[in-house]
């Protein structure tokens, strides 16, 4: 057990270390293996390397009924409804429309698999290749967070659970630089769509650093508070993730002191833990994948790209909400804002306030995809 606490300790400082770095050579490496990618990936070479077999210590059982609780509550206690609704109703409505098909296309690509491609149908899900699709789910709307409940919720093997999440980064990686070319021919687009939508200037207001104690304190003291609360009342794991995260969204936009900002960066150690902790359960076996999924999983995020640019077309929306949108999704809260600011600055802000939408929003989604598939494809 002190072997795993001290693992753990020493990648997260490590991943916490390496994506603070501003040298170049390391920039160029985390754009196309995350720091959260060595959050996993460390512990597993560490127990391979040793020879120890750290998979089931408490540790873990400390992962799902105390940290992750306490991520959930934190993530979703960062997102203000007053800073959402400076954006506007027709970003959100083409942010929630990429979502929807982020969601609903493996219910849809079951479906056809069944009727048409019977072959393809029992490889992905009667071997239970779907279980890691659910976790994309969660990566592309909720990211790691949601990834992770969904990890436990969909059963996802370790070793198809790391395929996924390899097979995701680079998806997301190309996905991002292919954002970053359409952002800055938005313009253009919107010529070819004939849109008219205008350019606002938004204050950058959203989410700001302030240096209030007093309201770190009381955001401290209530988050464990509520954590120890519901550790005591609610026994489920899905009940427990569900009510933290309402409570999380009553918090944060109810209370005037709420240090928005301190819940933020907190969620972010949280998560990294949590990845760290998962690793030490890896076993480096078992990472094949058919290229039949990657191909259909290529083909599910170009149809989110296209329903959206469908959706701003009929809203008269600029094009550029559309990339925005998209890594807002897919990207999260550190490449949405980067995007944007390829084509105006100003809009960052909004770029995070959609990104935070998406992590609160993506364990739900998940959801629903486990739901549909359970009842109606599997």
């Amino acid at each position: 057990m002190k072997t795993a606490i001290i693992i753990t300790i020493l990648t997260v400082a490590f991943v916490k270390w390496i994506d603070s770095r501003h040298e170049r050579w390391i920039k160029t490496i985390l754009d196309w293996f995350p720091a959260i990618l060595f959050a996993y990936v460390i512990p597993a070479l560490i127990s391979y390397v040793s020879g120890i077999d750290l998979s089931d210590v408490e540790i873990h059982n400390w992962s799902k009924n105390i940290i992750m609780p306490l991520a959930i509550l934190t993530v979703m206690s960062a997102l203000s409804f007053k800073q959402l609704k400076m954006i506007g109703w027709r970003p959100i409505a083409v942010f929630v429309s990429g979502s929807a098909v982020i969601a609903m296309m493996p219910v849809i690509l079951g479906w056809l698999m069944k009727v048409f491609y019977p072959e393809l149908f029992t490889t992905i899900f009667e071997e239970g290749y779907w279980r890691g699709w659910v976790t994309m789910v969660g990566s592309w709307i909720g990211g790691s967070t949601s990834q992770l409940v969904l990890k436990e919720i969909a059963a996802c093997p370790e070793g198809l659970f790391v395929t996924i999440l390899v097979m995701d980064n680079v998806m997301v990686n190309i996905w991002t630089l292919l954002m970053f070319q359409f952002i800055k021919k938005s313009d253009g687009w919107n010529k070819f769509f004939k849109i008219n939508d205008q350019v606002i200037d938004f204050v950058p207001d959203s989410i700001s650093d302030d240096g209030d104690k007093r309201g770190n304190i009381l955001t401290s003291i209530t988050v464990i508070g509520v954590l120890i609360l519901a550790s005591i009342v609610i026994k489920g794991f899905l009940a427990k993730i569900l009510i933290l995260s309402v409570v999380g969204l009553i918090l944060g936009n109810l209370i005037k002191w709420w240090n928005h900002t301190l819940v933020l960066r907190v969620g972010g150690i949280l998560i990294i833990t949590i990845m760290a902790i998962l690793g030490l359960k890896l076993k480096f076996e078992g990472f094949a994948i058919p290229l039949s999924i990657i191909g259909i999983s290529i083909v599910w995020l170009i149809s989110h790209y296209v329903i959206m640019i469908l959706v701003a077309w009929k809203l008269n929306l600029h094009m550029a909400w559309i990339p925005i949108a998209s890594m807002a999704n897919v990207g999260g809260i550190s490449t949405a804002p980067a995007v944007t600011s390829a084509y105006n600055e100003e809009w960052m802000p909004h770029a995070i306030i959609l990104a935070i939408l998406s992590m609160v929003s993506g364990t739900s989604w998940g959801l629903l995809t486990v739901w549909l598939i359970e009842t109606y494809i599997v």
